[in-house]
């Protein structure tokens, strides 16, 4: 049963791991921001990557803030993939929140509100305090166990070292748990932080790189320190303006954050958050991170959400905001009028707008391939020209909903590799869009509701309809 087990939490790993954009590592681009062909999971949309390489550069150069980006194109070109991809390439540094334009309707609070929560989960504050740790190399970990279970607790001592001088320290059964926890053996050199007993291992010192057995592929080797063990160190801690928020306006402080449910947020406490944040950047204690907010689905915003959008970006402690539509000339929602992407125009003027191009049939392939690989599921040359085929002829992420399927068809007969009949199966059992309309228009006399008159050209309504 045990091994049962073991298997399912294996594949449940396995699922959760694999996403649409779990290919995604980064934008794909070298050393002077130009695009290559296919590199850390993105493919094609050479001049779209380039110009959010750029953006991603001044965001990290601390170069750009307050300013808004729309990635506009298509559905199915890429869009939320080139986010995705920024935020890999900006790093954990860099705060990155998403949200989907949706959302806001759903949630139990003011949509301002929730933009407000958004935008300040996009604002780092860098704070950096001294502190005191003790850093040196384990020379030697003594351990006493009582020779009664539960009799008293586990004592013990450190001997710890730098280039000049060694000293022993006692343990008590917390520190004892902590070095057990961080794996901790004699040769690491490690920092011990005297306010809150915890232990960082920085690595293991060159005079045991000799040791094989006690090495891994991600052994890192450092100096042994040099100096006093016992000495002042700057550390910066990196939190977000909404932590701060959360952690100021709820009773039990920062075990707010993990219940999830965070309410709104009183006006009162944010501007004596910022008033503060204010002094700690004039005495040098802190610094603001602008990080990068990305709201998909941007034309499911109101005329209200814009304004407030507007607004915000002239504040001075403002994230970039990157946005993302598939639309194109259609009613701003809550008014009667038309704008392009369902944005108006006063707030589109703000935007440095990216577009993304349709796939070529060389760039559908190479996705292909790389989900295929993600997915774990091996396919026939012959398969995978087939499916560039239907990727081309319908749409890429009806192809690639169809890998998944294909290898549980080549699973039933028993097969190892994907081949041009479990994707002409699956083709035959899942319809797209397109065939999906013809079937509906073939057959909409026997469906309720319908509205569509029959006539004879139904397949051409059908064709348009879905373009």
């Amino acid at each position: 049963m045990a091994e049962i087990k073991l298997s399912e939490m294996r594949d449940l790993t396995r699922i959760e791991r694999i996403g649409a954009h779990s290919h995604i590592r980064g934008l794909g681009l070298d050393s002077a921001l130009e695009a290559r062909s296919s590199s850390e999971g993105m493919v094609g949309q050479t001049s779209a990557r380039r110009a959010a390489g750029v953006i991603v550069k001044m965001v990290q150069e601390g170069k750009i803030a307050g300013r808004a980006v729309l990635l506009a194109g298509q559905p199915g070109t890429g869009k939320t993939a080139i986010a995705m991809g920024m935020a890999k390439s900006l790093g954990q540094e860099t705060p990155f929140a998403m949200l989907a334009g949706s959302e806001l309707f759903s949630l139990e609070m003011s949509k301002t509100e929730a933009l407000m929560q958004a935008f300040r989960k996009a604002i780092g504050v860098r704070i950096k305090e001294e502190t005191e740790v003790i850093e040196g190399e384990v020379v030697e970990i003594q351990i006493d166990r009582p020779a009664v279970a539960g009799a008293a607790s586990k004592t013990g001592k450190l001997t710890l070292k730098t280039t000049e001088m060694e000293t022993v320290y006692d343990l008590g059964a917390k520190m004892i748990e902590a070095l057990g926890k961080e794996k901790v053996q004699s040769g690491d050199v490690i920092a011990i932080d005297k306010a809150s007993g915890k232990i960082t291992k920085l690595g293991r010192s060159f005079s045991r790189s000799r040791d094989y057995d006690a090495m891994g592929p991600q052994t890192k080797f450092v100096q042994c320190p040099d100096g006093e063990l016992q000495k002042r160190k700057e550390v910066v801690h990196c939190v977000t303006l909404h932590e701060i928020d959360v952690i100021n306006s709820r009773t039990q402080g920062f075990l707010a954050l993990f219940t999830g449910d965070t309410g709104e947020i009183r006006a009162e406490v944010r501007e004596q958050i910022d008033t503060k944040v204010a002094e700690w950047r004039e005495e040098g204690k802190a610094e603001i991170v602008p990080g990068v907010l990305f709201i998909d689905e941007v034309h499911m915003l109101d005329i209200e959400c814009f304004s407030f959008l507007n607004r915000a970006l002239e504040n001075d402690m403002a994230p970039i905001l990157v946005v993302a539509t598939n639309r194109g000339i259609t009613s701003i929602r809550g008014t009667n009028y038309k704008s392009p992407h369902g944005i108006p125009i006063d707030f589109l003027d703000r935007l440095l707008i990216i577009s993304t191009q349709p796939y070529t049939g060389d760039d559908i392939r190479k996705i292909l391939d790389i989900r295929c690989q993600e997915e774990d599921v091996e396919m026939s040359e012959d398969a995978k020209i087939l499916l560039t085929k239907i990727g081309e002829d319908t749409s890429l992420r009806y192809a690639i909903n169809l890998i998944t399927s294909a290898a549980l068809a080549c699973q039933k007969r028993k097969g190892k590799i994907v081949e041009m009949e479990d994707i002409s199966r699956v083709y035959e059992l899942f319809y797209d869009v397109k065939r999906s309309t013809q079937y509906l228009m073939e057959y909409q006399s026997q469906y309720m509701f319908s509205e569509v008159p029959a006539e004879e050209g139904d397949e051409d309504e059908a064709n348009a309809m879905v373009s």
